[in-house]
């Protein structure tokens, strides 16, 4: 047995099943010969953000596997990874190297040189009796710690040649969890329950470790509201009554005012990294921050108590010491609260129901996510925006109702990430109906994936709001858009899904909307990939309110 034959029954072991891939690469093969399905794409990004896809809504129970071919392959692939490595997603990237005798030769690429600063390990084969030990660090590294990628450079003079029998045994990894220590888990719970005005910070650590019940339970003993983060929407049901909703950089308004009147901010199962594309907690809380990595404390914001393990474990050790503070039921309902909560939500709603329910043609973008939300299955549904104005348009507004209904990410804007984000999370879980938003300009990154979707018969449905410009960037270069036309674009999506071989719907009218979302939702359960094209305005209001943080 050669190299990339021990390394695809290691897979095996592992439970993997499907592996991302572009070729060429000796391990597509390997992995085909044992049972593991290999789906090509149409260029390597869509490939990793496909296993993004599957890791997230696999709840990293299983990463996501990739490879890809050496050169221009590895190269290509660096975009996607470092996008992984920022949104915390495990997976393991298996790309085939250059060769012992040319992978310190420049200009060749090294993988392991250029990629250790955006993998939790960049690791080399560089023996034959090395295999099982690479691929067993690969797999405790990825489910262990802060989520991330990981990377195993294959190469093919080291892995074409036949494993030694003694280097063959390979045992599968177990996952070990850690918890803080009982004194400052005490602490925590004093803090949350003296605070006058607190509020939970929730973010996808919540979602890896499936504590959301736990959340919850946390949430209704100490009455205290919850906002998601971007990546940790759907950790609360968004119609909870403690619900504020989530922070993107643009939010409910409800976000934005109890980050700024809020006393002591518990963060949990998040990294509390700032980003442009996020909202920073205000200076002056006393701020409570689990998380699994020591090494997120302090980092950008000055922690009181740190709280460092598994959100799961932390989270039941909150609730156990609540418990044994003021008894078993917790608070009573704090009916001022819940009323604040609802009033406040149902006067941010009422201020921006003019445009989500509004009729102009061009259509307006936000009529179309209103629509989504009144025609989707919540439980049954997976849902992601993509960079720019849709995500910012639908972020505040979509009701996500079950873990990983809605995948939220951005701390990178990658244009195009929707689409193969949503075929992954479709093969994660065929039960549900997945679909993507996403501009115009978007599509143009990805949209040949579509044909991807449809030769692995993975049904999803792709929303574009075609507004033919880039959103928002007349008011950053208005010269260069008046004259010439700079960041406009044009093209009949819906006829390009159809040459690809999905169902292409085409809408131009409000009401239209619904009913062509009906249309695809059918067509998914019929097997058939569906693009929903909708003719939009630009809009570059958004759901902002900075000046309540204080």
């Amino acid at each position: 047995m050669n190299g990339f034959d021990l390394i695809a029954q290691c897979l095996k072991a592992e439970g993997v099943t499907w592996m991302g891939c572009f070729p060429a690469n000796p391990l597509i093969e390997a992995v085909s010969k044992i049972g593991i399905k290999p789906i090509v794409f149409r260029q390597e990004r869509g490939a990793i953000n496909a296993v993004d896809g599957y890791a997230r809504t696999m709840m990293g129970k299983m990463p996501g596997i990739y490879a890809s071919q050496s050169g221009p392959g590895v190269e290509n692939s660096f975009g996607g990874i470092a996008q992984a490595y920022g949104e915390a997603v495990p997976m393991i990237y298996l790309p085939l190297g250059s060769g012992l005798k040319a992978y310190d030769v420049k200009p060749n690429f090294s993988a392991t040189r250029n990629y250790e600063h955006i993998t939790k390990e960049a690791l080399s084969i560089d023996r034959p009796d090395r295999v099982t030990m690479q691929m067993q660090r690969a797999f405790h590294a990825v489910k262990h710690g802060r989520p991330g990628p990981v990377l195993v450079e294959m190469h093919g003079d080291v892995c074409g040649r036949e494993v030694p029998e003694h280097a063959m045994n390979y045992q599968p990894t177990k996952t070990f969890k850690y918890a803080p220590s009982v004194g400052d888990v005490k602490d925590a719970v004093k803090a949350l329950l003296g605070a006058k005005r607190p509020v939970i910070w929730a973010g996808q650590g919540v979602l890896y470790a499936d504590a959301t019940e736990q959340l919850q339970e946390l949430a209704e003993l100490t009455q205290t509201p919850v906002i998601t983060t971007m990546e940790g929407k759907s950790a609360l049901p968004d119609t909870h009554p403690l619900a504020l909703g989530s922070a993107n950089r643009t939010a409910p308004r409800n976000v934005f005012k109890w980050l700024g009147e809020s006393d002591v901010v518990l963060a949990v199962g998040s990294g509390l990294t700032r980003t442009t594309f996020g909202i920073d907690i205000p200076d002056g809380k006393t701020l409570i921050h689990s998380t699994v990595s020591g090494e997120d404390l302090n980092k950008e914001y000055t922690v009181d108590i740190g709280l460092i393990g598994d959100a799961k474990l932390t989270l039941e050790m909150l609730i156990e010491e609540v418990k044994a503070s003021i008894g078993e039921a917790g608070k009573d309902t704090d009916q001022e609260l819940v009323t604040e909560i609802a009033e406040g939500k149902a006067a941010w709603l009422e201020e921006w129901t003019p445009l989500l329910t509004s009729d102009e043609a061009p259509i307006n973008p936000y009529r179309v996510v209103n629509e989504i939300n009144n025609v989707v299955d919540h439980e049954n549904t997976i849902l992601t925006h993509d960079a720019g104005n849709p995500r910012d348009q639908i972020m505040p507004f979509y009701h996500a109702s079950a873990p990983r209904g809605y995948i939220g990410w951005g701390k990178t804007t990658h244009l195009g990430y929707g689409i193969p984000l949503m075929i992954g999370a479709k093969i994660a879980d065929p039960s549900k109906h997945c679909m993507n938003f996403m501009g115009d300009l978007a599509f143009g990154h990805t949209g040949l994936d579509i044909e991807t979707a449809v030769r692995a018969g993975v049904p999803i449905t792709t929303v574009v709001i075609n507004n033919h410009t880039m959103g928002g960037y007349d008011k950053s270069m208005p010269t260069a858009m008046e004259r010439f036309g700079a960041g406009n674009q044009t093209g009949d999506y819906a006829d390009v899904a159809k040459a690809l071989g999905a169902k292409g719907i085409k809408v131009e009218k409000p009401e239209g909307v619904a009913p062509a979302l009906k249309e695809a939702q059918q067509a998914n359960k019929e097997g058939e990939v569906c693009l929903v094209e909708i003719i939009t305005r630009q809009d570059t209001r958004f759901s902002q309110y900075p000046d309540l943080l204080g």
